[in-house]
């Protein structure tokens, strides 16, 4: 059985951040994963989490003004020093919070479309950095390709791109963070990549297509793609990432009734 977290910075957003965790376990979650946690102190989200007995998989660096509109952080030849510092605010968390794997968004490059080149060599100076400042945590780092449609100059973008990335920087803690529904917008064959790629994916998410909602709001056949991911060599957890359409516990009759817990 597919083991699935719920994404607290879209899911259950009806309630304030802190009550999420009881909303979420009640909805039959045994873990979570929240995109920017830093709003709330490590301390009081590790509390929550132990109350409701949650895992806490995954949450990313700091992306700057990325969700704004921005060109984010982590690619930025300008801003390499602000990463680090933002590197240092994630490792403190993660301390505390002990994930499996941190993300780092690749971000865009809109400003200066001519230098794309040296913002993805910007990327993998970062990253490599990333990776080596989790891996004495023995926390693994991921990075994922967002569809340029909802993030136009978004650099990273397809599935090739992030397994040039992964084969150059070539670390063992650096795996993918392979998201369906940016994936889907960019017309990949989900299915072919992860059944080739399951050792180098640490973490899916997923929404449906059109309009990010869950499944059922749109295209995407999640009958036949949690059965194939089930069937896969993947054995990592599956994030609900989307936006639900309704209040969130009346989005989840895709939910198994009974999750395995961890």
């Amino acid at each position: 059985m597919l083991k699935f977290t719920a994404n607290l910075s879209m899911l259950f957003t009806e309630l304030d951040l802190i009550d999420r965790f009881k909303a979420a376990k009640e909805n039959g979650f045994d873990a979570v994963e929240i995109q920017f946690p830093y709003s709330l102190p490590a301390e009081q989200i590790k509390q929550a989490l132990e109350l409701n007995d949650l895992k806490l998989v995954l949450f990313n660096v700091d992306a700057d003004d990325l969700l704004q509109g921005g060109e984010g952080l982590a690619a930025v030849p300008e801003k390499q020093q602000q990463f680090k510092l933002a590197l240092q605010q994630c490792k403190a968390y993660a301390e505390i919070l002990k994930p499996e794997a941190i993300n780092i968004l690749p971000g865009r490059c809109t400003l200066n479309p001519e230098r794309e080149s040296e913002y993805i060599e910007t990327f993998i100076k970062n990253l490599t950095l990333a990776t080596e400042t989790f891996k004495p945590l023995g926390i693994k780092t991921v990075f994922e390709a967002i569809n340029t449609d909802d993030m136009p100059g978004f650099i990273i973008y397809s599935g090739s791109q992030m397994l040039d990335i992964i084969n150059q920087i070539n670390h063992p803690m650096l795996y993918l963070q392979y998201d369906i529904y940016h994936m889907y917008k960019m017309n990949e064959n989900i299915i072919d990549f992860i059944n080739k790629h399951a050792d180098k994916i640490a973490h899916i998410q997923f929404a449906d297509n059109p309009g990010r909602g869950q499944p059922g709001t749109g295209k995407i056949d999640f009958d036949q793609l949690f059965n194939a991911i089930q069937q896969s060599k993947y054995s990592g957890w599956v994030g609900a990432e989307y936006k639900p359409t309704c209040e969130t516990n009346k989005s989840l009759s895709w939910l198994p009734h009974n999750q395995p817990s961890q």
